[in-house]
């Protein structure tokens, strides 16, 4: 099997411990993590990981059914990046004498559709949201005029088909 990107969505209680045990599951397949987000979900009292992982179908199946088996997970879903719509968001801090000294600096915040987030005398903040392909792009043409600090989030994503969580927990919900 061929590898590729997956996105893995775990719906789970929030737990102490769990995210250290999700990571164990992959610790012990040799599978690296490329992005993680948690975050409240959609239901209440239900929180949300979303893991960015490359490997094969195979691996990623697996790796479902191992977390499924966790007590507070309630269901987990992998999908390919085409059956999701994702972003992830980046912050560039630079110095600031370059935004008004650079032309080219101007331009690369006009043409990336970003944001000046704060202006300081020492330093600006640029604020970049998109696909990780886009931000890379933005990292490497400020690069060169020296980027002070950099920082990425993890993946944020839903899929594009409809997802049955909300009704597989409504069925165990007391109206």
């Amino acid at each position: 099997m061929e590898k590729q990107w997956f996105t893995i969505s775990v719906y789970s209680e929030n737990n102490v411990g769990l995210l250290n045990r999700i990571s164990g599951i992959f610790l012990k397949r040799h599978i690296n993590i490329e992005s993680l987000n948690v975050s409240k979900s959609e239901i209440d009292d239900v929180s949300k990981f979303t893991i960015v992982v490359y490997t094969t179908e195979k691996w990623v199946h697996n790796i479902v059914g191992q977390m499924e088996k966790q007590i507070e997970v309630i269901k987990a879903f992998y999908h390919i990046d085409e059956e999701t719509i994702y972003q992830e968001s980046a912050l560039f801090k630079i110095n600031s004498a370059l935004l008004f000294d650079e032309r080219q600096i101007q331009n690369i915040i006009k043409e990336s559709n970003s944001q000046i987030v704060t202006v300081s005398r020492d330093f600006f903040v640029l604020a970049k949201s998109g696909r990780r392909e886009e931000i890379n792009e933005m990292h490497d043409l400020l690069k060169p005029f020296g980027i002070m600090q950099f920082v990425r989030s993890g993946r944020i994503s839903v899929s594009k088909d409809v997802m049955k969580i909300s009704e597989m927990l409504n069925e165990f919900q007391p109206n």
